[in-house]
């Protein structure tokens, strides 16, 4: 005999909970279930221990430049095991948090265990049997090992294995130039860890606009990071220093040999082992659920939230998701993906803000664009911090007066693009920014400006 609940939830990342949460305050039963971590990747090795560490990262970098400010200091030494036990009380108090509030849910029953279809409404977990006619999989990602050769014989670390670390590496080469890797580049450099990054595409993060990619490359190089791009055939082998890592690239040496290598080459899914075959639930050819705008699955009554359904890799594309759900199942809200705008930050420092599409995506569109442009050495706030690196830059449809994308490398890019993005989801025109008073001295304060300076694309 199953028990039955109104709601199964599989998987307690940024989505379940609040999910679950929302359907128990309707009044309905729900049966959670984490075969792991409570809090997802977010909570556990993503958002909030990295950026724990980065904010370590930054508080050692501006001590080195206390000079600069005024200060007068001794040698700065980094207490590696300090940085890492700050980190630890940030995501276990996470953790702890969620795991109590989902513990302590009036209606949520929650079991710890491994989650497996038997049948499109019955799922089992350990010697329990469960069903429901309304389930939910939000069982996120994890970090992907690409087939390298020699990757087998040598140890390396993942984005999640390296929150364990207990030791500063000596010399850390990160294979994959994009979000991921960048973050860790920095913040290790400034630990005092030497550091390469191998990408092999011509740029590192492919996706952004060129002026963009070699902005950040230009900032991570005068901090001491090494860059090798074009990298073709990585390959591993021991060596009696940590680990060689071959690299055919344009220049350079033909291997870097590093005493740690981080692997940040993409997610995916954890999707693998769910019995999905068995719910007749479809996924794509790299593992991620198939949905549609409302989040189900080909199997109507089965929807998919958060990073397994490949239509968002962010804890804030995963807390949408919970929205869209709940908004369709108790509010009578038809939202829908597709109502989304792309948006997303770089957290190395100074951080990059992005929302909507990049130059490069609108150049595709075929629209008339403006586009203008700033850089943060003539942003009064930036001077005042000593934090000048970067630029802004903003696109609009020329015959609508849309905005249509936006990115702001710079000090508070992460938080002053909140203000462009408002705006493209008010669904005004960019004039609208050029009328607000913004508080004088911040980094918004010269949005308007930007906008105001626009020239048409050529």
């Amino acid at each position: 005999m199953s028990r039955n609940f109104d709601a199964i939830i599989i998987g307690a990342g940024q989505a379940g909970p609040s999910l679950a949460g929302r359907l128990t305050e309707a009044g309905r039963t729900v049966a959670l279930v984490e075969r792991k971590l409570f809090g997802g990747t977010c909570v556990n090795t993503g958002c909030m221990p990295t950026k724990a560490m980065v904010a370590s990262a930054y508080a050692i970098h501006t001590a080195r430049r206390g000079a600069e400010y005024g200060m007068t200091t001794g040698p700065i030494s980094v207490d590696f095991a300090r940085v890492m036990a700050r980190k630890e009380k940030v995501r276990l108090d996470a953790r702890a948090g969620v795991e109590s509030w989902l513990k302590n849910m009036n209606n949520c029953t929650v079991l710890e265990g491994h989650a497996r279809f038997e049948s499109p409404t019955e799922i089992r977990v350990g010697e329990e049997l469960i069903s429901s006619e309304q389930v939910f999989l939000n069982v996120g990602a994890r970090a992907a090992v690409p087939d390298f050769a020699g990757i087998d014989e040598v140890s390396y670390l993942t984005n999640s294995s390296i929150m364990e670390l207990n030791h500063l590496p000596g010399h850390l080469v990160i294979i994959g130039g994009s979000y991921i890797g960048l973050e860790f580049a920095q913040m290790f450099r400034r630990f005092g860890s030497e550091v390469t990054v191998i990408e092999k595409g011509p740029r590192l993060i492919a996706r952004e606009d060129p002026d963009v990619s070699d902005a950040i490359r230009a900032i991570l190089e005068k901090e001491g990071v090494h860059i090798r791009l074009n990298a073709e055939c990585i390959r591993f082998a021991k060596h009696p220093n940590g680990v060689a890592a071959g690299v055919d690239c344009t220049s350079g040496a033909p291997e870097a040999i590093g005493s740690d290598v981080l692997l940040a080459t993409g997610r995916r899914p954890n999707t693998d082992d769910l019995g999905l075959d068995k719910a007749g639930v479809k996924t794509d050819a790299r593992g991620y659920i198939e949905v549609d705008d409302f989040l189900r699955t080909n199997v109507p009554h089965i929807s998919a939230m958060g990073e397994c359904n490949g239509r968002g890799a962010f804890t804030h594309t995963s807390y949408n998701d919970f929205e869209i759900a709940a908004a369709n199942l108790i509010d009578n809200d038809p939202r829908r993906v597709s109502d989304r705008i792309q948006t997303y930050a770089l957290y190395i420092d100074p951080p990059l803000g992005r929302a909507g599409m990049t130059e490069t995506e609108a150049r595709k569109s075929g629209r008339k664009l403006m586009i203008g442009t700033r850089p943060m050495t003539r942003v009064g706030r930036a001077v005042e911090k000593g934090e000048t690196q970067g630029f802004m830059k903003v696109i609009v449809d020329a015959d609508t007066n849309e905005i249509l994308g936006a990115s702001i490398l710079g000090t508070g890019g992460d938080e002053a693009i909140q203000s462009i993005l408002d705006v493209m989801y008010a669904k005004k025109p960019y004039t609208t920014i050029l009328r607000a008073v913004h508080i004088h001295p911040t980094v918004s304060e010269l949005i308007p400006t930007v906008f105001g300076d626009m020239s048409p694309a050529t």
